[in-house]
């Protein structure tokens, strides 16, 4: 009888054993456990150079999904021959770090402008039309969708901060900013008044 034959098993490899190119690979075919491996392998430091760039752990978690899903819709335009894997990812989390200061600009600008309809400054007080305009305000408040209204309530009448509000309705903070870009454009068109023609 003829000694069997040994067979040595290989392991399979380890999530930790795969190489940025093997990541890179799976990641072009499509395979999700690829694209978890890399969420898994980066996302401190993608979350750090989203937190110190936007100095709020909120938006650095919504950066950091937007990071990874530019990673999966991004993944055919990956090309090794311009870049480690890594560098590719940090760039990507730069353009949508730049995205969310963007953003945030432009809320702030919003919320300056809406503001200037919805302040009461001390020194309009007596005026006949200020009553008129308390009026205009609630009533453009009053046609928002509820979600809208509620987040410019919050916001004006209330003085919270959208990452505030984000916590006391239990609303993801984008969901948050929606709302405020949202209903400070609909309140804005609502209380400007229509030019004569």
């Amino acid at each position: 009888m003829s000694p069997q034959p040994t067979t040595v098993s290989c392991p399979a490899p380890t999530e930790e054993s795969l190489t940025d190119e093997e990541l890179a690979q799976g990641l072009a075919s499509g395979d999700e456990a690829s694209l978890a491996a890399v969420y898994r392998r980066w996302r401190t430091l993608v979350h750090s150079l989203a937190r110190r760039s936007l100095g709020d752990a909120r938006e650095a978690e919504d950066v950091m999904q937007q990071v990874f899903l530019g990673v999966w819709n991004g993944r055919a335009g990956y090309r090794p021959e311009r870049g480690a894997l890594g560098g590719w990812i940090v760039g990507i989390t730069r353009r949508k770090i730049a995205d969310a200061l963007t953003a945030r600009t432009r809320r702030q600008e919003l919320v300056a402008s809406a503001g200037a309809w919805l302040a009461l400054r001390d020194a309009d007080r007596g005026r006949p039309e200020e009553a008129l305009e308390r009026v205009l305000v609630r009533g453009g408040l009053a046609r928002l969708p509820a979600p809208q209204q509620q987040v410019l309530r919050l916001t004006f009448y209330e003085d919270l901060t959208q990452t505030q509000i984000a916590e006391r309705t239990g609303w993801p903070l984008g969901t948050v900013k929606s709302h405020a870009r949202r209903g400070l454009r609909r309140l804005r068109g609502l209380l400007e008044p229509e030019p004569h023609g």
